[in-house]
């Protein structure tokens, strides 16, 4: 048989596994699949290069399957390539598969996980940086992207920075079916509309027949010819192509055909062909300096200095021991203060500007290729990226990141500046880290422990303002960890703080000490994973525990607290004191106090509790 029929009739074998699989699942997107068949055929047996036996070697290409749904035609390409069998392809959403019904890194040849629609290619740009500007490699980055999902913002946000950066070594497929989930997409089959719109962010657009073999294997071997810009092919193709009953129609979106054997018979039958796919050419692994311990910054007791400020020179003294590590930051380096890094180590900066989710996504393809990303922006921005970080957390993914000008604390700018739901946000991701430190030496020394992280999605909120160092520069504070600041065997109860509220709540203690009511104030820096044996301990010892924190009443440090008594054992009497207002412009002073989060308000807490256990024991 000829090349062309090759590839055709490997296209039908991915349309009848489609079905095949969808079917004994009795679910998924066979439609979907059987519409990008002739893409992905093409792609396998003619242009990827990759060594499936060596899902790490530096040389592969990344293929990238934006339209997650359309797993099934990936699970087909990846038995056509004969890492999975006909029997694992039938297990597709089985419980306990790795066939999920959209992929995840579960499988080894899968980078991250799709099926948030419009992630793909932000995440592709991230992984074509990396090998542009940090590897100088050779591999390719393919993302097959769906019609629909170009209403994402975040897809463009991907097409203009990658133009920007005339990324030549990335490639987008898009698989123009015309039919979404509910109906006809905006453009359509209007291939020119989407051409416009991507050649005027700097990319060679080509149109093309998504069924023919023959003009799709022309349409990759013109993208890859192109040298200085991003290509992108787009494909008019048919939803459920092949398969009367089925194709172009719409109500069929996410449905398996409705007469699989008929399907499959009218596509030709079972086919079994094998793809020997290319393996790359030999390339030298970038080498990665994990484990270092670098020289940080050392700061003085007593001295004034932001924990904004300790983080980015930490962070350059990171860099400079680490050569794995990269920053990348939202157009606001100045005052996340991710400039030390950026002028300490220019070629390991990426600016990505106002662009939240790009910035986020950049990240998580960068940390595929085996890089240490830290990100920067205020706490608040993040919020635009939440969906980025929820499936980074979905993708295993490593990713550091820092958000700045958090609370009310930051005084005039008002509560569109104000970081005030991260910490529940950060919290809430599975296997995440949350810190907030309070000092300069406790933020170099977890900004230290973040690029030493294992994995996972770790998250480090810092301050505008200027505050007292009140460590040393060679103190220890492990990931889950905590630290006692204040104790005696007279107290009355427990004050947790964390970040900017352990100074206030340091000087609730000297005040209330002066009246001759002692408390034990906790340092709460690792909000999670939290020191449960210190809060334990704390309850035993006090009864009672205050927490104030510069952020809202839910999923922040109260909430983390309370969590450590879900064990069975009896509650402690809580008190909690956290920003229920909605705060204006403002002094940061003036801020915490209409809060109700500062000295005076956490004084007050405690009188009113010390009068009323007072009242409680005359009564008894």
């Amino acid at each position: 048989m000829t090349t062309d029929q090759y590839l055709a009739e490997l296209g039908q074998q991915f349309r009848v596994d489609a079905v095949r699989a969808t079917s004994h699942a009795a679910s998924g997107h066979a439609t979907s699949s059987m519409s990008a068949a002739d893409l992905m055929a093409v792609l396998l047996a003619r242009y990827l290069r990759y060594d499936f036996d060596w899902p790490d070697h530096p040389g592969n290409d990344h293929l990238i399957l934006s339209k997650g749904h359309a797993s099934p035609l990936l699970y087909a390409a990846y038995k056509a390539a004969g890492v999975i069998s006909d029997e694992e392809l039938l297990t597709f959403r089985d419980h306990g598969s790795r066939l999920e019904g959209h992929p995840t890194p579960r499988l080894p040849w899968v980078d991250v996980a799709t099926g948030s629609l419009g992630q793909g290619l932000p995440i592709g740009v991230g992984i074509a940086l990396a090998g542009q500007r940090l590897e100088q490699a050779p591999y390719r980055v393919w993302v097959l992207c769906g019609d629909s999902e170009l209403a994402e913002g975040a897809v463009w946000e991907a097409f203009e920075h990658a133009g920007y950066e005339k990324l030549s070594n990335l490639t987008a497929i898009v698989d123009v079916n015309r039919l979404g989930q509910r109906g006809p997409t905006r453009h359509e089959w209007d291939l020119d509309a989407y051409a416009r719109r991507m050649g005027a962010f700097g990319w060679h657009t080509i149109e093309v027949d998504g069924h023919d073999p023959a003009a799709i294997d022309a349409a990759y071997g013109e993208a890859l010819d192109v040298t200085d810009r991003p290509a992108v092919v787009l494909a008019r193709t048919m939803k459920g192509r092949g398969v009367a009953a089925v194709q172009d129609r719409e109500g069929m979106h996410g449905k398996p055909v409705p007469d699989a054997e008929e399907a499959v018979a009218e596509l030709g039958g079972v086919r079994d062909l094998r793809v020997d796919v290319e393996r790359p050419a030999a390339v030298t692994a970038p080498r990665q300096t994990h484990g270092v311990r670098a020289d940080l910054p050392r700061y003085t007791v007593g001295d004034k200095v932001a924990t904004r400020n300790a983080y980015g020179e930490a962070l350059a003294a990171v860099g400079s021991a680490r050569q794995d590590v990269v920053a990348l930051d939202g157009e606001v380096s100045d005052s996340t203060r991710s400039e030390f890094f950026a002028k300490a180590h220019p070629d390991r900066f990426f600016e990505c500007y106002i662009a939240e989710q790009e910035l986020v996504a950049s990240a998580v393809g960068m940390q595929v290729r085996g890089w240490t990303p830290f990100v920067s922006t205020f706490a608040a921005f993040f919020t635009r990226a939440h969906d980025f970080v929820r499936m980074a957390s979905v993708s295993r993914a490593g990713l550091n990141l820092a958000g700045s000008h958090a609370g009310v604390a930051i005084g005039e700018d008002g509560p569109s500046q104000m970081g005030l739901e991260d910490l529940a946000m950060f919290r809430s991701l599975h296997g995440s880290t949350v810190l907030y430190p309070c000092d300069a030496n406790q933020t170099a020394r977890l900004v230290a422990a973040m690029a030493d992280g294992a994995g996972g999605v770790r998250y480090l909120r810092t301050s505008r303002g200027a505050s007292p160092v009140i460590y040393g520069p060679d103190e220890e504070f492990p990931v889950g960890g905590s630290k006692l600041l204040r104790s005696s065997a007279e107290d009355r109860l427990t004050i947790v703080a964390a970040g900017v509220t352990v100074h206030e709540a340091l000087a609730a203690a000297d005040e209330l000490a002066a009246d001759g009511v002692a408390v034990r104030v906790l340092d709460m820096y690792s909000i999670k994973p939290v020191d449960a044996h210190a809060l334990l301990d704390a309850a035993d010892r006090t009864g009672c525990l205050l927490t104030v924190e510069d952020h809202r009443s839910q999923g922040g440090l109260g909430d983390a607290v309370l969590d450590a008594f879900t064990d069975g054992r009896a509650v402690p009497r809580l008190i909690r004191l956290a920003v229920d207002t909605m705060p204006g412009s403002a002094t940061p002073a003036e801020q915490l106090r209409d809060a109700g989060i500062d000295a005076a308000a956490i004084v007050a807490a405690v009188r009113r509790y010390v009068g009323a256990s007072a009242g409680a024991d005359v009564a008894a």
